[in-house]
């Protein structure tokens, strides 16, 4: 009490510019700075500078925490933590008209109630009978502005303040014992207690700030949302046919073809077509078709970018790791004892060390260089590249015939529409030369109208007719391609029967034969003469439609053709396999569709299934040969 009123109290003693009896300001000061709250005096002024005052501290944040009531006077520097079961120590506060008296600090702090949301208002209850309003707003006058004092006779009363914060400073007070003046009167003391108290103007108050809290807070988050929000799309003009013709201006240009599109997307969607303007609608139909070509020329292009970017990548990657060989190669020349024993041992260190590292950046380079080389190879084989080598003839034969026939499907499909577009426009003359007729008195007024209409019905007839004998002969040309196809498949069958048999050739021992096929093959090929693989269509087809060979493949087809005949809906290669498997293991599925390949007239292979389940299937076909036969 002493040190303490000596250093600050005596401080805020020569700064007090009233003169009050107040017995120690120390005590006052440092029970105050204890708890974080501002030394202030009975009148209002501040007892200590604001540089000695606990750091800090903000009145609108109510107490700071952790507060050290341990603090003896008034540190500048904050002392160590202090555990939570130290009591704290309260001191004496003397004030003009009483005198307050902390309670045993061996007690337990007085208990408060849980504090209601946006409290103002305390609860204030064991005061003095002779306690006035006075003595009590100058007690609790230093806790902060105080709005209303209402005092029981009870010996109770509920102050209410103007913030929350001096709530906190008003509990603080609880568990002294007030004592006016200097009687010992019974009625002249008691001791105090604190609590927070519940008050309807508080509660109103505080839920009237949360809304506008809350209102403030969905002002902000509309804010946001508005910001972030797409703009809306630019409206859409409704169709004339002065808008329609400027659409099909639009649709020509390349840079305006999104926003025209979506013009005619809507016009369509709206119900816009019909006889009169199904003309209109079908050219600008034609015009955004005719982008497909330049969106494929595009993307064309791009992919050639994208290839030429690979290529610039995988070339800038193989410079690099020529250069990162070139760095171990020198590591290793310098590792090598000629050059070795004359580095200290530091240098021998770190040496080792940069070439452990380069070797670890040039493995990992090396890798990632093999794996770019092993996602272009599996983009540009297929799995049966190495079994079938005529494959790729075959792919590039049914490239060519599927891009041949696309292209007559789309002509094809472009000359049915312009047949249509003719037809409409037929009709339309026929009902315009229907409505003209009129009496016979207006006859000869109609009569050169009726000659112009017939003349140009039949201009319009023959080019119908014209653009009919078109599409039958690109319908001929289809059928061509379509019978070159079946043909080019056929010769494909037979040239993969050629190389399994050769395959099972060699698998099976046959060194001899095969040492001679080849001979004679390459002595075919030496002298000029074709090789079997590509013998005449006549021939293949001979060999394709030959006879049994020899009694185990005449066994083999009755109980094929037994198997299959009792499968309606045929039968794929291994369930086949597989029963005949248990009569002869040694027979294999090649052996089987060797056999059944080599006769069409008892066999046929056709698709069954959708997706995931399409497969082959094998069915019997020889009773329908005799009675076609």
């Amino acid at each position: 009490m002493a040190s303490a009123a000596d250093g600050p109290g005596n401080l805020g003693a020569e700064q007090n510019p009233l003169n009050v009896p107040i017995a120690d300001h120390g005590a006052w000061a440092t029970a105050m700075n204890n708890l974080g709250i501002m030394p202030v005096g009975i009148s209002g002024q501040q007892l200590v500078s604001e540089s000695l005052c606990i750091p800090r501290f903000d009145p609108g944040l109510s107490l700071i925490g952790p507060i050290n009531p341990m603090m003896g006077g008034i540190g500048l520097v904050p002392p160590p933590p202090i555990p939570p079961d130290v009591p704290v120590i309260k001191e004496i506060i003397h004030c003009k008209s009483c005198t307050l008296f902390p309670q045993n600090p061996n007690l337990p702090p007085p208990s408060t109630r849980e504090r209601p949301p946006g409290c103002r208002t305390v609860f204030v209850g064991g005061l003095p009978e002779n306690a006035t309003e006075d003595i009590i707003r100058e007690v609790f006058d230093q806790c902060g502005e105080i709005i209303a004092i209402r005092k029981s006779k009870k010996n109770f009363c509920h102050i209410r303040f103007s913030e929350e914060f001096m709530i906190d400073k008003a509990i603080y007070l609880s568990g002294y014992r007030m004592r006016i003046g200097s009687s010992t009167d019974k009625k002249d003391s008691g001791r105090i207690h604190v609590d927070f108290a519940q008050a309807r103007d508080d509660l109103y108050e505080w839920e009237c700030k949360q809304r506008l809290l809350a209102r403030e807070e969905r002002h902000r988050r509309k804010i946001h949302e508005d910001r972030l929000r797409p703009p809306s799309p630019p409206p859409i003009v409704h169709y004339s046919e002065h808008e329609a013709a400027l659409l099909a201006e639009k649709l020509k240009d390349d840079n305006k073809f999104s926003e025209t599109t979506a013009v005619l997307f809507t016009w369509i969607d709206r119900g816009e077509v019909n006889r009169r303007t199904a003309n209109h609608f079908y050219s600008m139909i034609q015009s955004a078709n005719s982008h497909v070509r330049r969106l494929m020329s595009e993307k064309a292009l791009h992919e050639e970018e994208m290839e030429r970017a690979k290529e610039i990548f995988k070339n800038a990657l193989m410079a690099i790791l020529t250069q990162f060989e070139q760095i171990t190669a020198i590591f290793t020349a310098a590792t090598r004892q000629k050059a070795w024993d004359h580095f200290s041992k530091a240098q021998r260190k770190n040496i080792d060390i940069w070439r452990k590292q380069c070797e670890e950046l040039r493995n990992a380079h090396s890798e990632e260089i093999m794996g770019i080389r092993r996602e272009e190879e599996m983009e540009m084989s297929d799995d049966d590249s190495d079994d079938i080598p005529n494959k790729r003839m075959r792919t590039e034969e049914n490239g060519v015939c599927d891009q041949t026939q696309a292209s007559l499907k789309e002509e094809n499909d472009s000359l049915r529409w312009q047949l249509d577009a003719y037809r409409n426009e037929v009709e339309l003359l026929k009902k315009e030369q229907s409505r003209v007729g009129r009496p016979d008195d207006d006859h000869a007024h109609t009569q050169p109208h009726a000659h112009s209409a017939e003349a140009q019905i039949q201009l319009l007839q023959q080019s119908m007719h014209d653009m009919q004998q078109e599409l039958l002969s690109l319908q001929e040309k289809l059928s061509s391609k379509e019978t070159e196809l079946e043909q080019a498949r056929e010769e494909h069958r037979y040239l993969e029967m050629e190389v399994l048999s050769l395959r099972e050739k060699l698998l099976s021992g046959k060194g001899e034969s095969v040492e001679g096929t080849n001979g004679e093959l390459h002595e075919k090929s030496v002298n000029g003469c074709v090789p079997s693989l590509y013998l005449s269509r006549d021939r293949r087809s001979e060999i394709l439609r030959g006879g049994v060979a020899s009694e185990k493949e005449a066994l083999l087809l009755g109980i094929i053709s037994t198997f299959l005949h009792v499968h309606p809906f045929g039968a794929n290669l291994e369930y086949l396999w597989s029963y005949i498997q248990r009569l002869d293991s040694k027979v294999s599925a090649g052996e089987l569709e060797r056999l059944m390949v080599r006769l069409p007239s008892m066999f046929r292979q056709e698709l069954s299934g959708v997706g995931a389940t399409l497969e082959k299937r094998w069915k019997f076909c020889g009773f329908d040969s005799l009675s076609s036969a």
